[in-house]
């Protein structure tokens, strides 16, 4: 292609605005923004736009924002801006009439390694599953979701201690920066797809499901270690919860103490200055940063400071 290809790019949150800079940076030929149409929030409950719209509009993109994605309406609005291609990045699931209009096709980044963690939240159930690596994956959009051919895949390393917010924010930078490189090799013709059936047996797949409030449930008969790997999966949020002195307690940053409890499972052992940590089945779950239920935010050492026993 001698020319800059039309591209319209789909995304909503944080996570997808970093992709668009990117590509504006590179001088891509951005044609149209599709975002979420805008929602009340906050205590007003006043209208919010996306994090993907406030920067499409401050760098005079055209955005588009349907309620129905196989509306007439939009389908025009889309055809009309005869795209080469399509980008999603933090999207809604597309109609085969959309994803499939460009000639170049419609690419998605997604936050794992595909076929590994297909889903919603691979970066949460990557940390809470205790992978020691993970990645970000830009692929060609197909009927099923997260099964289309690859196109090319970044590593990225996952410390110990890293929570999701922090691999939220280290993917979102490997994935815009992945995101130009396939798109110049897509112009370039120098890219092969590879089907995701022939990378991994099926069986073998771990799957990354929307979360839910269940989901951060804390169970002190599981192992220390994979109890704070529960916590920093889902810090900041959603957050993992216990509850203790009958209070819910969300719990942010966590460490493992490899000592055998002498105290039944979940007691809240503390010195009432300088620590605070939760018995186990092998051991303690040692806590740097909570919010008990009607304080805010805080590292242990401030709550202990106002904490008396209920």
């Amino acid at each position: 292609m001698d020319k800059k290809p039309r591209i319209i790019f789909m995304g909503t949150p944080a996570f997808a605005v970093a992709s668009l800079r990117a590509l504006l940076n590179a001088e891509m030929n951005v044609v149209a923004v599709v975002t979420a149409p805008d929602k009340p929030a906050g205590r007003g409950m006043q209208m919010q736009e996306s994090a993907v719209k406030q920067f499409a509009l401050a760098n005079q993109l055209t955005v588009l924002q349907p309620e129905k994605l196989k509306s007439p309406e939009f389908l025009k609005a889309i055809q009309d801006l005869q795209p080469d291609l399509q980008i999603v990045v933090a999207f809604r699931m597309l109609p085969e009439i959309i994803w499939s209009l460009p000639p170049m096709g419609t690419l998605n980044v997604h936050g794992s390694l595909l076929p590994q963690y297909r889903g919603a939240a691979p970066i949460n159930w990557a940390i809470i599953n205790g992978e020691k690596e993970t990645g970000v994956t830009t692929f060609q959009l197909q009927h099923a979701i997260d099964t289309g051919a690859i196109l090319l895949q970044d590593k990225i390393a996952i410390g110990d201690n890293m929570t999701a917010g922090e691999l939220h924010d280290t993917m979102m930078e490997v994935g815009a920066k992945l995101l130009i490189k396939t798109v110049n090799e897509l112009v370039d013709n120098t890219i092969k797809a590879v089907p995701q059936a022939t990378t991994l047996d099926e069986t073998l797949l771990k799957h990354a499901p929307k979360l839910f409030t269940k989901d951060g449930e804390i169970n002190w008969k599981d192992t220390v270690q994979s109890i704070h790997n529960l916590v920093r999966g889902l810090a900041p949020f959603p957050s993992a919860i216990t509850k203790i002195d009958g209070k819910v307690v969300k719990l942010f940053s966590t460490y493992t103490i490899q000592e055998k409890p002498v105290e039944p499972l979940g007691t809240f052992v503390t010195d009432g200055k300088t620590f605070a940590k939760i018995a186990c089945s092998n051991g303690y779950l040692g806590l740097n940063d909570i919010q008990w239920e009607g304080k805010k935010r805080m590292p242990i050492v401030d709550f202990l400071r106002g904490y008396r026993k209920g």
